[in-house]
């Protein structure tokens, strides 16, 4: 299904390596904290009323990655993958939609698909960014962010959510650790 495997980030490294090793730390810490699971206990929610779940999280890093490296930084028009919208009207970075996008699970939402699109999109994003320097600019409601800005964002996304992650896996199997 998808690899468990991370590499620690290099401790000595230039810059545009060590916020790439970071952000590709984070994204394997979630895709670590989803393996081996149901798609029932991938949607089992977080704490009622919260409808918080792996699953969603998995949806939501998926619309993120979209958001910043395809809308923001190459200015590409897309639909949202989830909830309202999706797959229709496309969006730009200047409509940012819900920052809660991909977090509802639909009825007949598969781990396996969440996780197949997710990797797309990650995918995508190194496309997009391969060729760029950290002060690369897109445009986000009328203002340039630096890819480095990006790169430090989604970091700190991964991380917020690797640590949800990290309580629901353990609520889900016991199962710890980052």
């Amino acid at each position: 299904m998808v690899t468990t495997e991370r590499a620690i980030p290099p401790l000595t490294a230039d810059e545009r390596t060590t916020l790439e090793s970071w952000l590709d730390f984070q994204r394997a810490t979630l895709a670590r904290k989803v393996a081996g699971l149901t798609d029932e206990q991938a949607r089992d929610a977080a704490a009622p009323p919260s409808t918080l779940s792996l699953l969603g999280l998995v949806q939501h890093m998926g619309e993120v990655e979209r958001q910043w490296f395809r809308r923001v930084l190459q200015s590409e028009t897309a639909p949202p993958l989830y909830g309202p919208g999706a797959g229709g009207e496309a969006r730009s970075a200047e409509d940012l939609g819900d920052a809660d996008a991909g977090l509802a699970v639909a009825p007949d939402a598969s781990l396996a698909e969440a996780v197949a699109v997710w990797r797309e999109e990650i995918a995508r994003a190194r496309a997009a960014y391969a060729p760029l320097s950290l002060n690369a600019v897109g445009t986000v409601r009328g203002q340039e962010v630096s890819l480095r800005w990006i790169f430090l964002h989604m970091i700190e996304e991964y991380a917020r959510h690797n640590g949800h992650a990290d309580l629901l896996r353990e609520r889900t199997d016991g199962e710890t650790g980052y």
